[in-house]
């Protein structure tokens, strides 16, 4: 039995109506919500650096257009002067879609690559997640506390080059597909983004020095076959250690991921060829 159509799936007006739907009702939700948002900007950085990462502006992504990956980083480049430098006080949440906004050409947004049910295509503000994907690692490895936070249910491309483990990262759809972060410590952090002619950069730092260190890895990685179908499993986990001397406090897990792939894996191709 073929699983059931969803609404958008009959016409596209179904879609644009359900996008607002979302859109509208997470706008009641920042305006009349409890939720205490971050809002302010500090261009002078903290005085302690929890956590600090780069990732490649540009990747091989199987035949994607080179075009969009080069838009990208227009879009990349705006957003992160929305986002860089800031501060994160106790009890306030950073939300990743109220900061940055809607990416519209007024803007200066232009044509990205996005991924929209395991496909990559051309979208106005395009591969902005590759912020959100920043910061959500550096949240891993600090004690701020990730409260919302989704992630592509397809794997569209091989692997190139890659560094961190395989769904950890962060998609974001404004408004309603979001990357909060929530502050429940005495800390004040502070989020700051760079770009360099290959990287985008990314720290998180602190008003003091933070009395743990995290180490965040995957377990039980693997590709599987289903029905014709490839799926990629794994699960993230993290460390929490004393950041004097090392010690481990705990382990727990992050999240589990269950994507399906849109390409044959390696270990699969001489069975298909």
């Amino acid at each position: 039995m073929s699983p059931r159509k969803s609404l958008s799936q009959y016409h596209p007006l179904f879609y644009f109506l359900g996008v607002w739907f979302y859109r509208i009702k997470r706008s009641l939700q920042w305006q009349f919500g409890s939720k205490k948002f971050s809002r302010s900007h500090d261009s002078t950085k903290l005085s302690h650096k929890v956590k600090v990462h780069s990732s490649v502006l540009i990747r091989k992504l199987g035949d994607s257009e080179m075009w969009l990956q080069e838009n990208k980083i227009k879009n990349l480049a705006i957003a992160t002067k929305s986002i860089s430098g800031i501060l994160i006080y106790p009890n306030e949440v950073f939300s990743f879609c109220r900061i940055v906004g809607l990416p519209t050409r007024a803007k200066g947004y232009v044509e990205g690559m996005e991924i929209s049910r395991g496909e990559a295509r051309p979208g106005i503000g395009g591969g902005i997640c590759q912020i959100a994907n920043m910061i959500y690692w550096l949240a891993l490895h600090s004690d701020l506390k990730v409260i919302e936070r989704s992630h592509h249910g397809y794997d569209p491309f091989p692997d190139s080059n890659r560094v961190l483990p395989f769904g950890s990262g962060a998609a974001v759809f404004y408004n309603y597909i979001d990357l909060q972060i929530e502050n429940n410590t005495d800390s004040v952090f502070q989020i700051n983004l760079w770009l360099t002619d290959k990287h985008l950069k990314g720290e998180m730092r602190a008003d003091r020095e933070q009395a743990y260190t995290y180490s965040v890895y995957e377990k039980n990685h693997c590709f599987r076959q289903e029905e014709g179908n490839y799926f990629r499993n794994n699960e993230i986990w993290r460390t929490k250690m004393v950041r004097n001397g090392g010690k481990i406090i705990s382990e727990e897990f992050i999240t589990k991921n269950n994507a399906r792939v849109k390409y044959i894996p390696e270990q699969y191709k001489t069975s298909e060829s």
